[in-house]
């Protein structure tokens, strides 16, 4: 039986972040990459420490002289990511950190399994499940821990970065513990906030005065009460942070990047993959499925899981949860779904519009649960699907009666 009254947790981490710090840089390598050839493939590593990034993995331009060319600007975009997110500290600063540049050109071995499939079709670059939910506990149909934990670092990096509080520094953790009654969230338990600042007789205490005030206006009103229990800064300085204070990695925020352990995650990462890679792209589908699945009433919460084999085109299994909160049976759900998206890779990036330079902004606060750009920055987080749902499922359902 599916519990009512409970309590749930999810973090957050802000772009300062050493992993988030990778993550970007990933990200940025492969929408330059992207803006000078839509069908680039990239698979982009990063790993930051003290005073040196090294960035590997593989590439691939159907021109080898831009493929070289763009090689030689790798330096420019790593260091433009770490101003951009604002460290000017004495072991890990934008102007003198060293930068190696690893990144070869792609396997033929893996492009041959995507680019030349038995069918004849654009097979998936790799094996893999993906798994995409929503619930209707938020406007933005997504779990309240995880989009409130990314809400209020997104809001204390906005104040850093406007000048408005200028000791904040950039690496920063947010967690917070949601109660749930009746299956809705109604206020939080405990608030954990973790931030870097710039000066050492900053305490704790000093760090909550700055920080609560943003806390408060974030999240819904009557949330926070005389109950809820406060962590700020809970060892006390936090001066030194970053890939200064801590090693990062792409590749290492998984559960932070999508529903903040309330759903299941089929274990891929995202940042620095093209959209070839089904473990990002079919992961953004199957949450476009999943949220229009409950824009549309069809359910109050849904899961869809879909799985791909590398070099084949189509998925090998769709399947639907409706959590039991389902206005239809989920085997509807799962008859309809071909019929309002093709799944094959090509079909997934031609839908979603994947192939352009949109990653960058991913990195960051989520990759779900965001407001669709004009320029289709989260086109997955669109709701147009509704009504061909809608359609199907009746179809779908007038022909098993």
């Amino acid at each position: 039986m599916t519990r009512s009254t409970y309590t749930f947790t999810s973090e957050s981490v802000s772009e300062g972040h050493p992993d988030k710090v990778c993550d970007r840089i990933s990200d940025a390598v492969l929408d330059a990459f992207l803006a000078e050839e839509p069908e680039a493939r990239v698979a982009a590593e990063t790993f930051a420490t003290t005073n040196r990034v090294v960035i590997g993995g593989e590439v691939g331009l159907s021109d080898q002289t831009k493929l070289t060319e763009y090689m030689g600007k790798i330096d420019e975009i790593a260091r433009a990511c770490i101003k951009d997110i604002g460290y000017e500290q004495d072991k890990f600063h934008h102007e003198t950190v060293k930068i190696t540049n690893l990144l070869h050109e792609q396997s033929a071995h893996i492009a041959q399994g995507v680019d030349a499939a038995a069918d004849k079709e654009e097979g998936a670059g790799d094996q893999g499940i993906m798994f995409g939910y929503a619930t209707n506990e938020t406007s933005a149909l997504m779990p309240a821990p995880i989009q409130y934990s990314h809400a209020i670092l997104r809001r204390l990096a906005e104040a850093r970065k406007s000048g408005a509080e200028p000791t904040l520094r950039p690496d920063a953790k947010s967690q917070i513990s949601v109660n749930y009654v009746d299956g809705k969230p109604v206020g939080v338990s405990s608030i954990v906030l973790s931030t870097q600042h710039a000066d050492e007789s900053q305490t704790s205490a000093d760090i909550r005065d700055i920080v609560e005030p943003y806390i408060r206006d974030t999240l819904p009103e009557g949330w926070i009460n005389a109950d809820t229990i406060w962590h700020v800064n809970p060892t006390g300085k936090f001066v030194i942070g970053g890939p200064d204070g801590d090693a990062g990695l792409t590749g290492r925020k998984i559960i932070v990047d999508t529903y903040g352990g309330a759903a299941p995650h089929g274990g891929g990462a995202f940042s620095g993959k093209d959209p070839t890679k089904v473990d990002r792209s079919a992961a953004y589908a199957a949450r476009y499925l999943a949220k229009n699945v409950v824009a549309a009433g069809l359910a109050e919460r849904c899961t869809i899981q879909l799985s791909y084999a590398i070099g084949v085109s189509h998925p090998l299994s769709i399947y639907a949860d409706l959590h039991g909160t389902g206005q239809v049976d989920a085997a509807e759900i799962e008859a309809a779904i071909p019929h309002v998206m093709d799944l094959t890779p090509r079909g997934i990036r031609t839908h979603l519009g994947l192939n352009r330079p949109i990653y960058a902004r991913t990195a960051a606060y989520g990759h779900f649960g965001r407001t669709p750009d004009a320029d289709g920055g989260f086109s997955w987080e669109a709701v147009n699907l509704v009504e061909q749902l809608k359609k199907e499922v009746g179809k779908t359902a007038f022909a098993t009666a």
